[in-house]
């Protein structure tokens, strides 16, 4: 459902949330690394999530992304709705741009009951507790 930029996008943020040390800045080459993504095409996504205020970074030698105390509070929709749009939320199943609830296609209205359960769950789900829930996984991605 999520866009492959969105997904290196989530991924990276957990990384960074089960890796991150206090005062200590990632490399976006070591998060690729670690997560097997193209380092310049994880470098955007990480630059559009810092421009949206979903991640912190510093620039210089010692530079690198790490996650403030506010960025910890974020939900799993702002990040996906940074890289992929509201639409991903929002738009027809089928991609028809005439669907709606006066004209639907012949999916809306199941899938406006999916899009919900996806939108409150994203809403609900905050990074930290993915990472949490991912810990003993996040080793492996």
């Amino acid at each position: 459902m999520f866009s492959k930029s969105c997904q290196y996008a989530i991924r990276a943020v957990i990384y960074l949330t089960a890796h991150g040390r206090e005062g200590q800045n990632t490399g976006v080459k070591e998060i690729a690394e670690a997560l097997q993504v193209p380092q310049q095409f994880l470098a955007k996504i990480l630059q559009e999530l810092v421009r949206h205020h979903l991640l912190s970074s510093v620039k210089g030698p010692n530079g690198g992304f790490f996650l403030s105390e506010k960025n910890l509070k974020m939900s799993l929709l702002e990040v996906v709705e940074c890289i992929d749009g509201k639409a991903v939320l929002t738009s027809c199943v089928l991609g028809l741009p005439q669907c709606s609830g006066v004209n639907p296609c012949p999916l809306h209205h199941q899938f406006v009951t999916c899009r919900e359960g996806m939108r409150e769950m994203l809403v609900n789900k905050k990074i930290t507790e993915i990472s949490a829930d991912l810990l003993p996984q996040v080793s492996r991605f």
